[in-house]
């Protein structure tokens, strides 16, 4: 699930900076809206910040700042360890800043954080760039008891089970056949939920 054609790439570009928020450790969102043109923060733009509360205190909840609006993932802690530690420390390291929705499959799943936008050398023709990743974790599809259902994140990755790095999706229908013994015998492991923002999901799905 983790390539694209570029041709097909340059026709969803969905620009998102991310911002961690959990409600037990009190951190506070900027809502600074991302550059719709690069995916970049407006420098000119003020600072606020934005309550968000998780279903449960125990869970990180992380905002993603599209164009399109924001979208707030709760993430399960308990059920997702490997997925969850992994995919915050992309966050806190900034991986995702600038990256783009690059796979949009609209009765499918938007798929995102593996492609910065980029731009050729005269600066007109968008050429998204693969981005430098840690090391492939754990598919936990089978342990975590989640299911591939409409508004969960889970982690995409190619034929390998146990390739996933830092592109994730979200699930904008039911695909129970993602599930491990489904269309995957291992399985694409959920690790969260969006818990507001699935009209920007529903947005950036009909691009």
């Amino acid at each position: 699930m983790n390539t694209l054609p570029f041709n097909i790439l340059a026709k969803t570009i969905m620009g998102f900076l991310f911002t961690l928020c959990a409600a037990s450790l009190a951190f506070s969102c900027p809502t600074t809206e991302p550059n719709a043109a690069r995916g970049e923060q407006n420098s000119e733009s003020k600072h606020e910040t934005a309550a968000v509360k998780a279903e449960s205190s125990s869970n990180p909840v992380v905002e993603i700042l599209t164009a399109m609006g924001s979208i707030h993932v709760e993430l399960n802690m308990e059920k997702a360890p490997i997925s969850v530690a992994n995919f915050l420390a992309y966050v806190k390291d900034k991986h995702y800043d600038g990256t783009i929705f690059h796979r949009v499959i609209e009765d499918f799943m938007i798929q995102g954080g593996g492609f910065a936008k980029g731009y050729s050398g005269d600066g007109k023709a968008l050429v998204p760039a693969q981005k430098k990743t840690k090391p492939p974790i754990k598919n936990e599809a089978k342990t975590s008891g989640l299911s591939n259902l409409r508004g969960t994140i889970a982690m995409a990755r190619t034929n390998a089970p146990d390739s996933a790095t830092a592109q994730f999706f979200i699930n904008v229908v039911d695909n129970k056949n993602l599930n491990a013994g489904g269309f995957s015998p291992e399985g694409y492991a959920v690790f969260g939920k969006v818990v507001s923002g699935m009209d920007t999901v529903d947005k950036i799905r009909a691009v």
